[in-house]
């Protein structure tokens, strides 16, 4: 069943995005590295069109470093640069600041041939809700100007944003699409924390992930949990959680609401270890 909301001000968000979009000479779509498909907007797909830009891999420190290299090459292969960032490494800021002026340098070499003089590249940062967007534009710009928090629709305008004298960076507020026709779309999303959790079942949300993990990453799953991989049976499973991490009520009983809570922050602070919930393929 598709997963549908659409709160206004992403309605909004969407139009004065297609209107910047003249202003800009390339854009900087930010993904979750978790989930780089998943957290794609398809409706901004349309919107960018033939528009050149490069994406930057977002929360790479949380992420399965070879699914996150496969996810680089499969970019690459479609003619789009691309690159993973820990937004606390400086090394990974210097890094995205080369690959845009790299990019801008393309525009400015052809004002030139046109007899213009050259200008700072400019460029509009766009991504879904609680990709990290705030946080990179602080980083990129040494200091601080976007609000961040880890709550999903911080930013609620467009803003102009000085990176040293190399480029200009548009932000923008963070943008979802109407529905997510594919249910595990929402479900990954959820998990990593771009869609608020009153939006779907923690529980749902949890079988989800301990299912892709039984399958993927079973070693993180005992490791954690101390869970034997041959159980197959998920009230089997929460109720092993919920003993061993003592999410537990009166009698004795497992509660799987503390089980959920416990499973999805253990994801979201990278307690689980490195982990990405979909591949190239």
């Amino acid at each position: 069943m598709p997963i549908q909301w659409f709160p206004g001000h992403m309605a909004k968000a969407r139009r004065q995005v297609e209107e910047k979009l003249k202003l800009v000479d390339f854009v900087m779509e930010l993904v979750d590295a978790r989930a780089p498909l998943s957290s794609q907007n398809p409706m901004l797909q349309q919107v960018l069109q033939n528009k050149s830009k490069m994406i930057v891999l977002m929360k790479k420190d949380l992420a399965d470093h070879q699914e996150t290299d496969k996810w680089i090459n499969h970019f690459k292969e479609m003619d789009i640069p691309a690159i993973a960032v820990d937004v606390n490494n400086k090394t990974d800021i210097h890094r995205v600041i080369q690959l845009a002026k790299e990019l801008g340098q393309v525009k400015m070499e052809k004002l030139l041939k046109k007899g213009i003089k050259p200008r700072p590249a400019r460029a509009m940062i766009v991504g879904i809700p609680n990709v990290g967007k705030s946080t990179l534009i602080n980083r990129l710009a040494n200091k601080k100007i976007a609000k961040t928090g880890d709550r999903p629709g911080i930013t609620k305008q467009q803003l102009w944003i000085k990176v040293k004298k190399d480029f200009e960076l548009l932000d923008t507020p963070g943008i979802l699409w109407p529905k997510f026709e594919d249910q595990a779309v929402g479900y990954r999303l959820a998990a990593i924390g771009t869609i608020k959790d009153q939006l779907l079942s923690l529980q749902d949300i949890t079988a989800f992930v301990i299912d892709y993990m039984r399958e993927h990453y079973p070693e993180q799953l005992e490791e954690r949990y101390t869970i034997d991989r041959t159980m197959d049976d998920m009230v089997e499973i929460f109720n092993a959680i919920g003993k061993q991490r003592g999410a537990l009520e009166s009698g004795g009983h497992v509660n799987f609401d503390k089980v959920s809570d416990i499973f999805i922050r253990d994801l979201r602070t990278g307690r689980l270890g490195n982990i990405t919930l979909e591949t190239p393929q």
